[in-house]
């Protein structure tokens, strides 16, 4: 009994010092670990075979579109802003809106507001929060449309606002200014004259 417990003993030491040895051992590590990357390799190589690659084509867009919601700005101001830069190319109204913005060029609106100084000019103001607003979307429409590779000399801006849902203010003493923009680039038509 003795003889075999110490064999045994004497057999699980020596595993052991072989395990450590092969540890030690930088030549098998290396063997082992290039045979285990082979056997990866192959599983991977099954695995992409078994999948047919799909290729998403999507469809060119002609038009590039920016939908707003819950801009903290007049609705009032926003309709006269999309008044404004309806049917003009992107660059030229942004540079007009940038004019608003600095006081050089007053925004022609409607009802009862003080008249202004200007050639064709009654009604009007300069609504400043709502410009540099008008200015970010504008911008951000650009690059939108510089994604879906439109020219932008060939497309003219379509705009209009709403009305959104106003919170109320603290202790319900009154209401946020809330309005919703969709600014879209569509493609310019041509209309032909007949006589």
């Amino acid at each position: 009994m003795e003889k075999q417990s110490q064999v045994n003993q004497a057999n699980k030491m020596k595993d052991n010092f072989d395990k450590m040895d092969n540890k030690n051992n930088p030549k098998m590590n290396i063997e082992k670990k290039a045979e285990e990357e082979k056997a990866d390799k192959v599983e991977n190589e099954e695995v992409k075979e078994k999948k047919p690659k799909h290729e998403k084509t999507h469809p060119k867009k002609n038009y590039a579109v920016i939908n707003a919601k819950d801009l903290p700005i007049s609705t009032k101001h926003s309709i006269a802003l999309c008044n404004f830069i309806r049917n003009k190319d992107i660059e030229e109204s942004i540079k007009k809106l940038d004019m608003v913005k600095n006081k050089r060029l007053p925004l022609p609106m409607r009802g009862e507001i003080p008249h202004k100084k200007g050639k064709g000019i009654m009604s009007a103001r300069y609504p400043l929060n709502a410009t540099e607003q008008f200015i970010k979307l504008l911008k951000s429409l650009m690059l939108n449309a510089i994604a879906n590779e439109l020219e932008l000399e060939k497309y003219r801006i379509e705009c209009y606002a709403n009305v959104a849902s106003r919170p109320y203010k603290r202790h319900g003493s009154g209401r946020f200014k809330r309005t919703h923009v969709t600014i879209k680039l569509t493609p310019m038509v041509k209309v032909n004259k007949t006589q």
